[in-house]
């Protein structure tokens, strides 16, 4: 009987994937647990491995953009026909007319069209560029992403150019936004349109904090950077404020006791948020060790789908500039922002000193968090950072005093 191989869920929100170079061929021979493709996502590439020994039947083309859960391959037994793979009809234009050479036909003779079958993806990218997919001629038995792309290229050689706003000069290069840069960008605007978001922006002293890791890290095998810190703060403010670790999904905010943390790591192509599990129950010195790991593992392409779902709350560190506004991933209520740490003049007990100030913003979904409980979050974790504190919270723009607080002691 013949299995079907799907495109895999490799995100909570993952909506399609890019099918990428076969490394077989349809009617070889593969084994069970033997890599079949890359899949990319917006999150990762994804080794998918056969589930099973068999015949591989492949249905998608290199390159196809695929639904969640849709057909990509069968693997066969031995003589066995593959299934039928349903798909919509389009009508194709007669071999005799090619692009942009269309023939008039006589009143009383009606252009002459076949029928052919085209993908998911094919008509998705066809409507995105506005062309009519029964103008594409197939290079196989569908019309493919492929196919539609090699038309829109011959129609119009210098590729988007037309596109472009006028007076602007000829683009070195042309390319679409495609693979994970793509599916970033998805995610960024259904993120940006589906929530209501608000950012707060705290200063915070961590000259003790530097000094504190720095001890702590001749103790441990591994660094302790202040990400690490600052992670394990998150977790401890977390549990005074849980309203952040939360999640809104069709209509219903579901919160948790336990946070999954994840932390955005950059890649050549885009970035990705690997997932610490339960990091409250964790010590500074196993966040760094996970968070190395999962790094590592994200750069050299081989994190898992499991390590990269779940994720509660997320912490984005950015220190090269002073401050900025992350954007919310999909679902989740509230996202940490870290700037850099610079030396700068503050008053302390009347007297101008030297502290390093770290900027520190806070992104929430109003719809889920309010201010009062935004900027109650952002006090906690600025008293599990430094022992006595001045805050200036800024929303919109507006400055506005929280006052003065006495450390209780870190945990």
């Amino acid at each position: 009987m013949a299995t079907p191989i799907v495109m895999p869920r490799l995100g909570d929100f993952m909506t399609e994937g890019v099918v990428g170079s076969w490394n077989k061929q349809s009617g070889d021979q593969v084994s069970q647990g033997e890599s079949l493709t890359e899949i990319e996502s917006e999150k990762l590439n994804y080794d998918l491995e056969a589930t099973s020994s068999g015949i591989l039947h492949i249905v998608a083309n290199s390159g196809e953009t695929i639904a969640v859960d849709s057909i990509i391959a069968y693997l066969l037994e031995e003589g066995e026909e593959p299934p039928a793979v349903p798909t919509e009809e389009a009508p194709l234009a007669s071999p005799a007319t090619s692009p942009g050479t269309a023939k008039e036909s006589s009143p009383d003779q009606a252009p002459s069209k076949v029928t052919v079958k085209s993908t998911p993806g094919a008509r998705k990218v066809a409507a995105s560029l506005g062309i009519d997919i029964s103008l594409v001629s197939p290079s196989g038995a569908r019309i493919t992403e492929a196919d539609v792309r090699s038309y829109a290229d011959e129609s119009d050689p210098h590729g988007s150019d037309t596109n472009l706003p006028t007076g602007l000069p000829t683009p070195l290069e042309s390319r679409p936004l495609d693979g994970m840069r793509r599916g970033i960008a998805d995610h960024m605007r259904s993120s940006l349109s589906n929530t209501a978001q608000l950012s707060f922006f705290i200063d915070v002293d961590v000259t003790d904090a530097q000094r504190d890791r720095r001890e702590a890290s001749k103790e441990s095998s591994s660094t302790i950077t202040l990400a690490h810190l600052l992670m394990k703060a998150c977790s401890e403010a977390i549990k005074r404020v849980p309203a952040v670790n939360s999640v809104l999904s069709d209509g219903v905010i579901h919160s948790f006791e336990s946070v999954n943390m994840g932390f955005a790591v950059a890649l050549d192509g885009g970035l990705i948020v690997p997932v610490i599990r339960e990091i409250e129950s964790k010590s500074l010195a196993d966040i760094a060790v996970e968070m190395e790991d999962l790094a590592t593992q994200a750069r050299d392409g081989k994190l898992l789908p499991d390590q990269v779902v779940g994720g509660t709350f997320t912490i984005s560190v950015l220190g090269v500039v002073d401050g900025f506004t992350p954007i919310l991933n999909a679902g989740q209520s509230a996202i940490l922002g870290v700037g850099r740490s610079v030396e700068k003049p503050v008053v302390r007990k009347s007297e101008i000193v030297i502290r390093e100030m770290l900027t520190l913003s806070l992104t929430v979904d109003h719809q889920v968090i309010d201010g009062a409980v935004a900027t109650t979050f952002l006090r906690r974790l600025q008293q599990s950072i430094e022992p006595v504190y001045y805050t200036h919270l800024r929303a919109h723009e507006t400055l506005r005093y929280v006052g003065w607080t006495r450390w209780r002691g870190r945990k």
